[in-house]
Formats: structure tokens, C-alpha cells, sequence
């Protein structure tokens, strides 16, 4: 049950020194979790991109995400008891938001066919045919991006 006292803030951090948090957290998720072999984690990117990590109220590290220049955003997890209470949405959202001030006209990911709801709520839609990755189902999702001097508003809601 969630208590409605928890905070979960969510804020970038730099890699060199959070790393070891990101770390616990994507071994347990990934590696212990979902069975993700270890040399497919740990893909040598994680130094090029932008990370975000979630605190709860304690100020314990409960879930992390990444986002590569070009947009890509991945690698989000999230301790399983902490799911479903707002952490995965903060991370997303301090993504996105970095997405905006750099000017990315899209971004993408690759979701686990169980989470393309949560995607699609924030503005995703599912571009390709289902794919494995380390065994697990995927779809790759877009969102574009909102751009005042280009007038997508409209155009961003229809639907595929």
C-alpha cells in the first residue's frame, strides 16, 4: 500500500559519482530480476549519457534512467516495491524535460511490452513490430517533442 507521505523527487546526477548507486539498482533489476546477462547491461554508454536518479522521502536511491545525446532513453528501473507509486513518472519527467531544454525535436526508446501503457500515457506511440532484447519482448516508442515555432501541437495528437 502507498503511503500517501512519501515524496519521490527525481534529479539528474552526474554519472562519476552516482554510479554506484545506478549500479545497485540496474543489477537488481536487470541482471537478478529479468535475467539481462551482464555484458548486455553494462554497454559502455553509461559514460556519455545523461542519468536520473529517484529518491524516496529517506533519500534512498529507488530507481534510475538514462538518456543518450541523440534522445534515447533507457535503461529505467525501478525497485520493485517502489513500482507503481510515481517513481518511474519522475524520472521520465526530469528526461523529458532535459529533452526540451536541449531542443530534441523526438526522443525514443525501446519499452517491455508490459510497460507500453505507462509510455503511452506520457505521450509515447509504438513505431515497428515487437522485438526481443535479452529475451525479453520490446516495442519501440516515439514521443515528439513540443516545438513553439513549429506549430506540432495538433499533428503530435493524431494517431497511427
Amino acid at each position: 500500500m502507498m503511503k500517501r507521505d512519501e515524496q519521490i523527487r527525481a534529479e539528474l546526477v552526474d554519472w562519476a559519482t552516482a554510479e554506484p548507486l545506478i549500479r545497485s539498482i540496474r543489477e537488481t533489476v536487470f541482471i537478478h530480476e529479468q535475467g539481462v546477462p551482464v555484458e548486455l547491461e553494462w554497454d559502455g554508454l553509461d559514460s556519455s549519457c545523461a542519468h536520473v536518479l529517484a529518491r524516496n522521502g529517506h533519500r534512498e536511491a529507488i530507481g534510475t534512467a538514462r538518456m543518450q545525446q541523440n534522445g534515447t532513453i533507457g535503461r529505467m528501473a525501478v525497485h520493485k516495491d517502489w513500482r507503481g507509486r510515481g517513481a518511474g513518472r519522475a524520472l521520465l519527467h526530469v528526461l523529458l524535460d532535459l529533452a526540451l531544454r536541449q531542443g530534441l525535436p523526438r526522443v525514443t526508446l525501446s519499452a517491455q511490452t508490459h510497460a507500453v501503457g505507462f509510455y503511452e500515457r506520457a505521450g509515447f506511440h509504438i513505431v515497428g513490430e515487437l522485438f526481443m532484447d535479452a529475451g525479453i519482448p520490446h516495442r519501440k516508442m516515439v514521443r515528439e517533442m513540443l516545438r513553439h515555432d513549429a506549430g506540432e501541437e495538433k499533428r503530435g495528437q493524431a494517431s497511427s
